[in-house]
């Protein structure tokens, strides 16, 4: 057995201090990752260690940051924002919940339900990432919290991939292994029985249990944030070959308006005003509405939009907004006190010569005036619901006769890009899922067609990348470097069966499950699979039981990586989605890993006969 020395302490000191750090999150996860990093790079500087393939040398600790499946997870997270900004999953999302009858919970639970059923046949990774916007914008329609929904997605795949042999490829590598270095031959059903025993039982945890132990995270941005029922009076001017032409009234209503209230439709010198009874909306007609901001950045920001840049009524705010690079942004502002533009309608003021933006609302706290737009004459506290560039709303913070609410400002979905969005979506899971292309090289290809085809701006991808993933990847690599190179992961391994030697196979059996499951959560769950193939036929070997009991054992063993964010790929996807922390796992994660240890514990020394 590996000699307890010096660098395999340091290196568990620092593991342990680590998790700890990250569980307490006094600090922040980027400070703890790198201070590990910077300890085993001093700690290996200080006390050389040499393996068979030559010296451990700093790039080892370092290659973690270049390591393909991080570049893979940050490339889906930008093909994921690219279906966001775009609101490619809009629709699906309304069709789900209308099959569902509008029950938020049937739809995911379903949904989930396919994410398992598929995961037992195709790579987990393309089936995260094709049902995490689909679950979000199902959880958004009802206000629900992605937190609720994203973990036990990752969740649910795993436990789908443990049913078959191709089901991970955790289950291929040790598979394969086995029959390199043993007569064992597990075939693709090799597995199923016990899996679908632990799948089923982790599913329910999964469904009905996990959601209430996680709590609903939120960004800085949405903690800041006040979502309000206030309306703006707004106006859609009806030219020739608009979305409203020919739309009648019904029972006094405009059925193409249903989220906003019609208070005029002024043609030509004659007002009409509510209830409206056989009114059919021509060209010339300028309706006035109330709606709230949500109701009217829809309606700008449809594939068919119902507003557009001009519906003030001015031929050169189409062109100030049209000039951009399609991204369009949403702030709210107020009428300062003193300000010049109070008295005057929004053409007398010059607001738009000004700041080039365009006055999308006008919110008034005392009344809601039943008149046009454009003849409202301002007053000191109105609120407008402007529309520009990103930074022609920036540039709002120096004017002073409006003040901008820094909170208010959101970009519009280019839902008109939509259709692109999904098509390379579609083609980026399409080439994973069937092993035509290596999935980093197919995320890297849809990240490229996401920014080339004009769905994302490089600043919205940039945002995209979360900085905590980057780095808990590079240092928990680095730390499994330390435990694999100092033989610390061996160590453990070997020193507890020792301990446990003369004790029954189902408690060997057991034994070796809880190591195995603990540090997979650290180790990456194939570096862990490797690591204890040859440990898993040994002791077989050595207590006289079939190689196939401890092999299957390590299979399930492996894939338990619900405790941290690092334990798999998919967890490191839904991770910045739903603005997980590190302990959020460990709170969720944590009894489903337990669960499922126990449940292999009772179940399979019966199934196998020991």
């Amino acid at each position: 057995m590996q000699s307890f020395d010096l660098p395999m302490v340091l290196t568990f000191v620092v593991l342990l201090t680590t998790v700890v750090l990250y569980a307490t999150e006094r600090y922040s996860i980027e400070s703890i990752a790198l201070g590990s990093v910077v300890a085993f790079l001093a700690i290996f500087t200080a006390f050389p260690v040499t393996t068979s393939a030559g010296p451990v040398t700093p790039s080892d600790f370092l290659q973690g940051f270049a390591n393909p499946a991080l570049l893979t997870v940050i490339c889906l997270l930008i093909i994921g924002q690219g279906l966001f900004q775009t609101d490619a999953l809009e629709k699906p999302a309304v069709l789900l919940m209308k099959w569902s009858r509008g029950k938020t919970e049937i739809a995911i639970v379903f949904v989930l339900i396919i994410v398992a059923c598929l995961s037992a046949f195709l790579n987990n990774t393309p089936v995260v990432v094709m049902s995490l916007p689909l679950l979000s914008a199902l959880a958004a329609t009802r206000g629900k919290s992605p937190a609720r929904v994203l973990m036990p997605l990752s969740f649910i795949a795993i436990l789908g991939g443990m049913t078959t042999l191709i089901g991970s490829s955790t289950n291929l590598l040790v598979a394969n292994f086995a029959a390199q270095t043993s007569d064992l031959k597990l075939g693709f059903f090799g597995v199923t029985p016990m899996g679908l025993v632990l799948a089923g039982v982790g599913a329910f945890y999964v469904l009905f249990i996990m959601p209430y132990l996680l709590r609903p995270r939120k960004t800085m941005a949405e903690e800041i944030q006040v979502v309000s029922g206030k309306q703006f009076i707004a106006q859609i001017d009806v030219t020739y070959g608009h979305p409203l032409v020919g739309v009648e009234s019904v029972s006094g209503m405009f059925p193409a308006l249903k989220d906003m209230t019609v208070r005029l439709v002024q043609r030509r010198e004659e007002p009409l005003l509510p209830p409206f009874e056989n009114v059919v909306l021509k060209p010339g007609d300028t309706v006035i509405v109330a709606a709230t901001r949500n109701a009217l950045a829809n309606a700008l920001s449809s594939r068919k939009p119902l507003m557009d840049a001009d519906s003030p009524g001015s031929e050169e705010q189409t062109e100030a907004l049209s000039a951009n690079d399609g991204s369009m942004t949403l702030a709210e502002v107020v009428v300062a006190p003193a300000s010049r533009m109070m008295g005057r309608t929004l053409s007398q003021s010059g607001f738009h010569t000004e700041t080039e933006c365009v006055v999308m609302g006008i919110q008034r706290r005392s009344r809601m005036p039943r008149m046009a737009m454009s003849d409202i004459r301002l007053e000191a506290g109105d609120v407008l619901l402007v529309a520009g560039t990103e930074e022609q709303i920036s540039n709002l913070r120096g004017n002073r006769d409006v003040l901008l609410l820094d909170w208010s400002a959101a970009e519009l979905p280019r839902r008109r890009y939509a259709p692109r969005a999904l098509l390379i979506f579609g083609a980026v899971v399409a080439l994973a899922a069937f092993s035509i292309l290596p999935i980093v090289v197919a995320a890297v290809g849809g990240t490229f067609a996401m920014l080339a085809s004009g769905c994302l701006n490089v600043r919205q991808a940039l945002r995209a990348i979360d900085s905590r993933i980057f780095m808990l990847v590079g240092a928990s690599l680095a730390g499994a470097v330390a435990l694999e190179t100092t033989g610390g992961a061996s160590f453990i391994a070997n020193g507890l069966v020792q301990l446990f030697e003369g004790a029954s196979p189902s408690i060997i059996l057991s034994v070796f499950f809880f190591i195995v499951m603990v540090l997979t959560n650290f180790l990456s769950n194939n570096a862990a699979a490797v690591l204890f193939t040859p440990i898993a036929l040994d002791i077989s070997n050595q207590i006289g039981v079939p190689a196939e009991v401890f092999v299957v054992a390590l299979i399930f063993a492996a894939n338990c990586s619900f405790a941290t964010p690092v334990g798999y790929q998919t967890n490191l996807i839904v991770m910045g989605p739903g603005h997980y922390r590190f302990s959020d796992f460990l709170i969720a994660g944590t009894p489903l890993a337990i669960i499922l240890w126990l449940t292999f514990s009772l179940i399979a020394p019966w199934y196998y006969g020991l």
